[in-house]
C-alpha cells in the first residue's frame, strides 16, 4: 500500500509551508526582543517525524502591519523546526486573570487525522506559577512537556513528543 504524502494528509496547501519566509514572524521589520524557538517532533518511538507543520500564533505582541501574529514552518528529516518570532508577555485569560507569556502551537503531520494544539511556556517566567493552564496540570512532568528551556541567546527549544513516554500535553480545543 502506497504511504500517503503530506500534501494528502495535510491538505492541498503543502506547497505554503515550503515558504520559509511564513517562519518568520519578524520578516516585515517587528519591533521587540527577537527569539528563535526550536525543537523537534518525535513520534512515539522516539523517531523524528518530517514533513510535519508547526504552525504557532501568539496574542502578544498584537498582530499588526509589522508582526503577523502568526507563522509556520515544517519538520526536516530529523524532525528540526525553526521559527523567528517576538517574545510574548502575559496576556488576559479568562476572567482577566494573567496567563504566563506563552506561544500556541498547532501541529499537522501524517497519520493525525485531526490537528494537535499545545502551547510554549517560557522556562524562569515568575507567572508561570500562577498561569490558569499549566497550574491545571497536577503532574509535574507533563506540565514541563509544555516549557522551552534556553538554548543559547535568543533560542528556546520545545521538543514536541507525540505519544509514548514524555509525551507533550495537548489541548481539547
Amino acid at each position: 500500500m502506497p504511504v500517503a504524502t503530506a500534501n494528502q494528509t495535510i491538505g492541498p496547501y503543502w506547497h505554503i509551508i515550503e515558504d520559509k519566509t511564513l517562519a518568520d514572524l519578524t520578516r516585515f521589520g517587528a519591533a521587540g526582543e527577537t527569539i528563535v524557538l526550536t525543537g523537534r517532533v518525535l513520534d512515539g518511538d522516539g523517531a523524528p517525524c518530517s514533513a510535519a507543520c508547526v504552525e504557532i500564533w501568539q496574542s502578544d505582541p498584537p498582530a499588526s502591519d509589522d508582526f503577523p501574529g502568526w507563522g509556520r514552518a515544517n519538520t526536516d528529516d530529523n524532525g528540526e523546526f525553526r521559527l523567528i518570532t517576538l517574545k510574548p508577555g502575559p496576556v488576559a485569560g479568562r476572567g482577566n486573570v494573567q496567563q504566563a507569556p506563552h506561544i500556541a502551537i498547532c501541529l499537522l503531520s501524517r497519520g493525525l487525522m485531526t490537528h494537535l494544539v499545545t502551547r510554549a511556556y517560557f522556562k524562569g517566567e515568575a507567572l508561570n506559577e500562577t498561569d490558569p493552564l499549566l497550574t491545571s496540570i497536577e503532574n509535574p512532568a507533563h506540565r514541563a512537556t509544555l516549557v522551552a528551556v534556553p538554548e543559547g541567546a535568543g533560542v528556546w527549544r520545545l521538543d514536541i513528543r507525540l505519544q509514548g513516554e514524555n509525551e507533550t500535553v495537548f489541548l481539547d480545543v
